[in-house]
Parts: C-alpha cells; structure tokens; sequence
C-alpha cells in the first residue's frame, strides 16, 4: 500500500498538467517537452512501484495530459487502489 498523499500528489499533478495542455503547445513553447510533464507526475511513486506498473501508469498519464476527451476514472479508481482506498 502507498500513502495517500502520495497518490493525492500524483493525482494533482495529473490535473494541472491536463488542464495546461493544448495540442500546439510543443510549438508555441519552446522546449516544452510532455515527458518532463509525465514524469513530474509520476515522480511521488517512482520508487513506490514495480518498475513494469509504473511505466504503465505513465503510459496511461501520457494520455490523460494529451487527450482531454479521455476516461480519468479508472486513473483515479488505479489510485485509490494503490492508497487502500478501496
């Protein structure tokens, strides 16, 4: 099991990563590169996981932050898993 406020922290931010991607902004923004963005978000659980689920997550965080049509609840329902929350 993982605490909760590292979850939490993935979770947040997932969210703001999300919400401050555009489609143009690797060419608007010098520099910008989505994978600092991943593993910034993957960061609080990096030596919390298996190396093999962490890489899936980040997988599944990749498309959160770049398709904002895409289904977040099984991310968070993933989270809350890890933190014993359900």
């Amino acid at each position: 099991m993982i605490d909760r406020s590292h979850t939490e922290k993935v979770l947040y931010r997932v969210a703001i990563c999300a919400f401050t991607y555009y489609p143009e902004k690797p060419e608007q923004e010098p520099g910008y590169d989505v994978e600092e963005d991943v593993a910034w978000c993957a960061l609080p659980l990096e030596k919390r996981l298996p190396r093999p689920e962490l890489e899936m997550l980040r997988n599944v965080i990749r498309t959160l932050i770049t398709v904002p049509t895409a289904d977040r609840r099984p991310f968070i329902l993933k989270l809350s898993e890890l933190s014993g929350d359900v």
